[in-house]
């Protein structure tokens, strides 16, 4: 077997991997990388973010038919046409992919297609496809193999599709006519939204007592009350098993204060999480088995081998992952001294669902609980102009700061534009920006943004 020598093995090709190899190759390191689709973007570009979401904007296109008469506008609601829908999102896909080829070709990293075995904490082998198998030894190893759909173990559970029987490149299942999701996270609940505008029946099973765990309370609440228009949301159903009957209909059958009931579909989308992915050959390591235990750089108990992304489990986002990345690199760069932390109460979440819901670092409870004397100031849409302009003026923003310093700790947005609008207040929790900074910020009229500064100037 062929061996090579690298400074670093990077496992995985995603958000967690690519970034730090990149920047550990252009500072004029040694580094290899192997991933299963040869290709940047892990299962965010191949069955994720990116597909999710050009879908979703189609879905919107459509969905703005009904606004016409709000705009003094006439006209038919679009037709669907499907595979239109998934060439769409297969289209932008493609282009990513070429373009992630190119920044390869570009780059000195030594890219493989193919899967890295664990041989030791400073050894991997690597099954390349279509190639002779390499062993590579490196100084440092960084996992980010990603992680994948969760499957409920229950009879029927495999007549479910997942996330990437709906969005991988290439995909042509049906249209869904009446969608069955089981979770009420965010990937349920965006899928069964834009599917939904598209004309199917759509129906939320979640086992808990309320849509969107996790999340903060009030925000849970909003989304409810707005998706419970076009959605059939169930709380506190135990999905136990799914059935094909003799005319191919499919039924979810769940239980809810203790009665067993069914939904029939013809389409169940599994939507219960996702889980992190081990590399093979990871318990040689001696390391615990599932999310893996890192610090605030990413370092596993063993600090030349870091586990950046969501194999870690502790914020599974792409734009998370990128940083944990970056983070990474600086330390590998640093030799183990790196100064760079990975700030989780900084990363914002954002539910693609319409309406959407954003949210970063801490509610007033979260900080309360964590002893923090906190002060918060709601802005309301309905006295928003471009709400008033779109006609949605359901919606608030809120923002939390700690009452002794003033410094921004939290936000949560429910409501239009709130994927963009958290944005910058995750800048301002990353930055410790004060109520006093954000007040005296002019931002921008008449856009949503405006909110932050009148909801600081009720602080400052």
């Amino acid at each position: 077997m062929r061996t090579l020598r690298a400074d670093v093995v990077v496992l995985g090709a995603g958000g967690g991997g690519y970034p730090a190899a990149f920047r550990l190759a252009r500072e004029g390191r040694n580094v290899v990388m192997v991933d299963p689709f040869g290709n940047l973007g892990g299962d965010c570009l191949a069955e994720g973010c990116v597909p999710s979401k050009a879908v979703r904007e189609a879905a919107l296109a459509r969905a703005g038919s009904e606004k016409y008469a709000l705009f003094g506008l006439r006209g038919a609601t679009p037709e669907v046409d499907w595979p239109g829908v998934l060439a769409h999102k297969d289209r932008v896909q493609s282009i990513r992919y070429a373009q992630h080829r190119d920044e390869i070709a570009a780059s000195t990293v030594q890219m493989y297609q193919g899967t890295g075995r664990i041989v030791d904490g400073h050894a991997v082998e690597i099954a390349p496809d279509g190639g002779d198998a390499l062993r590579v030894q490196a100084a440092h190893l960084i996992v980010a193999t990603g992680s994948r759909p969760r499957r409920l173990a229950i009879p029927g559970a495999e007549l479910a599709m997942t996330s990437h029987d709906l969005f991988r490149l290439g995909a042509d299942l049906p249209a869904p006519r009446r969608l069955v999701a089981i979770g009420g996270g965010y990937i349920g609940l965006e899928t069964a939204s834009m599917l939904q505008r598209f004309g199917a029946q759509a129906t939320v099973l979640e086992a808990t007592s309320a849509i969107l765990p996790g999340a903060p309370p009030r925000l849970a609440r909003a989304l409810h009350v707005a998706l419970a228009r076009r959605l059939s949301l169930i709380t506190d159903a135990k999905v136990t098993a799914i059935a094909r009957g003799a005319d191919g209909e499919l039924r979810v059958h769940y239980e809810r204060n203790g009665a067993a009931q069914s939904v029939a579909s013809d389409c169940v989308l599994m939507a219960t999480g996702r889980e992190p992915v081990l590399p093979e050959g990871f318990d040689v390591l001696g390391l615990p088995p599932g999310r893996v235990a890192v610090d605030d750089r990413l370092r596993t108990a063993l600090p030349h081998i870091y586990a950046p992304g969501d194999v870690n489990g502790r914020s599974m986002l792409f734009h998370s992952a990128v940083r944990q990345s970056l983070v990474v690199a600086e330390d590998i760069l640093a030799g183990g001294n790196g100064s760079g932390r990975m700030n989780f109460d900084a990363v914002p979440f954002t539910v693609f669902t319409e309406p959407e819901v954003a949210w970063v670092g801490l509610t007033e409870d979260a900080a309360a609980r964590q002893g923090i004397d906190a002060v918060a100031a709601t802005y309301d849409y309905r006295t928003d102009s471009r709400a008033q302009i779109f006609d949605e003026m359901e919606g608030f923003l809120t923002l939390v700061f700690a009452r002794r310093t003033g410094i921004l700790i939290g936000a949560q947005i429910a409501g239009l534009d709130a994927a963009q609008v958290i944005a910058p207040l995750a800048l301002a929790v990353q930055t410790r920006a004060t109520a006093v900074a954000l007040a005296e910020t002019p931002f921008p009229h008449p856009m949503i943004s405006e909110g932050i500064g009148k909801a600081a100037r009720a602080i400052a």
